[in-house]
């Protein structure tokens, strides 16, 4: 097999602390470029576990529509403005980061007191703005989870009226883009790809962690493949005996039983094999005295036909 190698060839960091990461992978066979680029773009996409805000608690709010006293944001904005924090979390529970804020003052993402377990990655991410004289309470909720979970208006009624939900997007993954570009020529005159791979996060996440768990889902999902072992049908039928193979002719029947077997469309041992005593008995103008011919001549070639078809 074809070994190649993985090398970062840039990392940058922006002013958002996104961070930026740019791979090149090769050599690769003609095709194999482009399925690795595919399979990881799309794991990379909507495959990674992230953080986000799932739900906002404004003192003295108890609808999106309102406004806060004293604020320059509305609450719908304050909302847009916890939904852009960046956040990681290592608790599988939901965390409350809360603020309680008098003005004037800029609030933003690092006024928030979360336990150890939540880091705030960008803390210059804005809030609101409170005037003089006035306060900002806020409270907001901090979940882990994959891919974009829209607001569940049918639990409603079970959640506090002043609990504002929010759609959540836990993709720590902004952007994926890849490239194929030709190398030289192996052996045997084939052609060799080199995959070049432009990985963007929002900071909670490196580059190079979001390509590796992303590898280790894709090892995971064929890994089961690998071992993939094919089970015998039992249901199919075992080789034919030696004596099964005996043509009806040879067991030196009477010429009734031999000519009433043959009408039935009974050539041979392994065709009486399916009947029972009571089939025997069933073939036309077969009687008990004929029934009894054949058991005797089966039995001494070793084969035992049951007396009734429930007992076979």
């Amino acid at each position: 097999m074809l070994q190649f190698q993985i090398d970062r060839v840039d990392l940058q960091v922006g002013d958002d602390r996104s961070q930026t990461g740019v791979f090149v992978i090769g050599p690769l066979d003609r095709g194999q470029a482009t399925t690795l680029g595919n399979a990881l773009r799309r794991v990379l996409m909507s495959g990674l576990e992230g953080t986000a805000v799932t739900a906002v608690r404004i003192g003295g709010v108890n609808h999106e529509y309102a406004t806060v006293p004293g604020v320059r944001e509305d609450v719908l904005d304050i909302l847009l403005n916890c939904k852009e924090l960046i956040l990681s979390s290592r608790s599988r529970d939901t965390e409350i980061g809360r603020l309680l804020i008098n003005g004037p003052a800029e609030v933003t993402a690092a006024d928030l007191q979360f336990s150890p377990q939540v880091q705030v990655i960008n803390g210059r991410s804005p809030i609101a703005t409170v005037s003089e004289g006035h306060s900002l309470e806020l409270e907001v909720h901090v979940e882990r989870g994959i891919g974009y979970r829209p607001v569940e208006r049918t639990s409603e009624d079970t959640v506090a009226l002043d609990l504002l939900q929010i759609d959540a997007v836990f993709m720590p993954v902004r952007r994926v883009n890849y490239s194929v570009d030709e190398t030289a020529v192996g052996e045997g005159g084939s052609a060799r790809e080199r995959l070049r791979l432009d990985i963007v996060t929002n900071g909670s996440m490196s580059p190079d962690d979001a390509l590796a768990q992303a590898a280790n889902q894709l090892i995971a999902l064929f890994q089961p493949l690998a071992t993939i072992s094919v089970a015998e049908d039992l249901s199919q039928e075992p080789e034919p005996s030696a004596e099964s193979q005996i043509p009806l002719e040879e067991l030196n029947l009477s010429v009734r039983a031999y000519n009433c077997l043959k009408r039935a469309q009974v050539n041979s041992v392994s065709d009486l094999m399916g009947f029972s005593y009571e089939d025997l008995l069933e073939i036309k103008n077969f009687g008990s005295k004929s029934a009894d011919e054949v058991i005797e001549a089966l039995e001494r070639i070793g084969i035992t036909l049951p007396q009734s078809r429930t007992s076979a």
